[in-house]
């Protein structure tokens, strides 16, 4: 408590001691940002790499603080010797962005001795980010896969049980009409994705159904 309240109250004259408390607060605010970054990624982009380095870029940029304290020479000496690195690395997502942005303000809230506030701020951003994720915020799929059904042609064959039986959700966006068979096209929502290959035989199963297939989109993609 001594170590924060000098924290909080030093500026340019920071000692030692802050510095190690500094760099460790930003070491376990860095490691929540990106335990929830790894929690709740999603696609096929994801890196160890830049989970490490989100921890690692709050403890570069507490300590960058730390350095320029309320000095403007050294601040422009280090904004000099930053313009040097040129940095490659084309980031994928723009929600990987955001964690950068984010892990960027870690280590400037507790640079500039504001521990209390950026450990917070943390706290409520990764609350933000489960909530967003576990709630499937901004998704607009209502199905997750297409049914394709051939029957044969002039029969009054009814797939609409077994369609009850494996799916909450159904409806039919095609048919096309010909000489001997009618295939139709379903948008379903099914009740359990692992029972897909038992829904594909009991529809085969049903005399006059030629054959039937199903797609059953990956979760990772977008609807």
């Amino acid at each position: 408590m001594d170590w924060l309240n000098q924290l909080t109250t030093t500026s340019g004259s920071a000692s030692l001691q802050v510095l190690v408390l500094s760099m460790a607060a930003a070491f376990l605010l860095g490691q929540l940002l990106a335990w929830t970054y790894s929690w709740t990624h999603v696609g096929l982009s994801y890196s160890r790499s830049f989970t490490q380095s989100l921890v690692l870029i709050s403890m570069a940029t507490t300590m960058v603080m730390y350095v320029i304290g309320s000095s403007l020479v050294t601040a422009m000496g280090l904004l000099g010797a930053l313009a040097i690195i040129r940095f490659r690395n084309n980031l994928k997502d723009t929600r990987d962005t955001v964690f950068v942005f984010f892990s960027l303000i870690i280590g400037m809230s507790i640079g500039s001795g504001r521990i209390p506030a950026g450990g917070l701020a943390t706290i409520i951003f990764c609350a933000a980010v489960s909530f967003l994720h576990f709630s499937a915020f901004g998704s607009r799929g209502f199905f997750d896969g297409h049914l394709r059904c051939r029957v044969q042609a002039g029969q009054d064959i009814s797939v609409d049980g077994i369609l009850k039986n494996f799916c909450l959700r159904t409806r039919r966006i095609s048919a096309s009409h010909g000489a001997d068979s009618e295939e139709l096209v379903f948008e379903i929502l099914l009740r359990d994705k692992s029972m897909g290959n038992e829904f594909v035989q009991q529809l085969k199963s049903i005399e006059g159904v030629l054959d039937a297939g199903l797609v059953v989109r990956d979760s990772l993609q977008e609807a």
